[in-house]
């Protein structure tokens, strides 16, 4: 879900800089150093996940995993996916620079807005941690899905077409990324529970 260099107008582009800006000035000041280790590992997840590619007609979709990140890192999810969008614009040439605030606000939102309705789940014991991760791995992607849609559509009425097809395209991914998520949870939920309450 990267939107490529030199196709958004300025004033979107100089919008998702400002946004994800203040996303990660909110992260910096809200991450503690116990965090530090638990961010950057996510930050690695999602750089991989988006390795991870899955053939749909005439494209391929890739793994987000946002929600999870969103869910474990809080305010902090917009330094760990503004990181790992980085590393991809400069080391494979994943979307650019210039995208790269809207990118980022646009996998780095939903994933906030996941952590904001789906943590209060889990010290909820009579609501199962794989039914909230497979809701918070959807929701997240089906929020991205539609920012990155909007974002096109930004460009004007020849993006219209293709902003349809991004958001189609990506509608089963919700489903094999909510699920994956939900196993990440559960896995984490036996292993190492205090990672879902902190």
């Amino acid at each position: 879900m990267h939107i490529s260099e030199g196709i958004l107008p300025l004033t979107t582009l100089a919008g998702g800089y400002a946004a994800s800006a203040l996303g990660v000035a909110m992260g910096l000041r809200t991450i503690e150093d116990r965090q530090m280790v638990r961010t950057a590992m996510l930050s690695s997840a999602f750089f991989v996940t988006s390795f991870i590619h899955i053939p749909l007609g005439p494209t391929n979709i890739h793994l987000v995993l946002n929600g999870l990140v969103g869910l474990l890192a809080g305010w902090a999810c917009f330094i760990a996916i503004g990181i790992a969008l980085l590393l991809q614009a400069l080391l494979f040439q994943f979307g650019g620079i210039t995208t790269l605030g809207v990118n980022t606000l646009n996998m780095a939102l939903p994933a906030l807005a996941c952590y904001l309705i789906f943590s209060p789940f889990l010290s909820i014991k009579k609501i199962p941690v794989f039914l909230t991760g497979f809701l918070c791995g959807s929701v997240s992607v089906f929020l991205s899905a539609l920012f990155l849609s909007l974002s096109l559509v930004t460009a004007g009425e020849s993006f219209i077409p293709a902003a349809k097809l991004v958001f189609a395209t990506n509608i089963p991914l919700m489903f094999v990324d909510g699920l994956i998520t939900a196993l990440a949870l559960q896995f984490i939920e036996k292993v190492k529970p205090e990672m879902l309450t902190s």
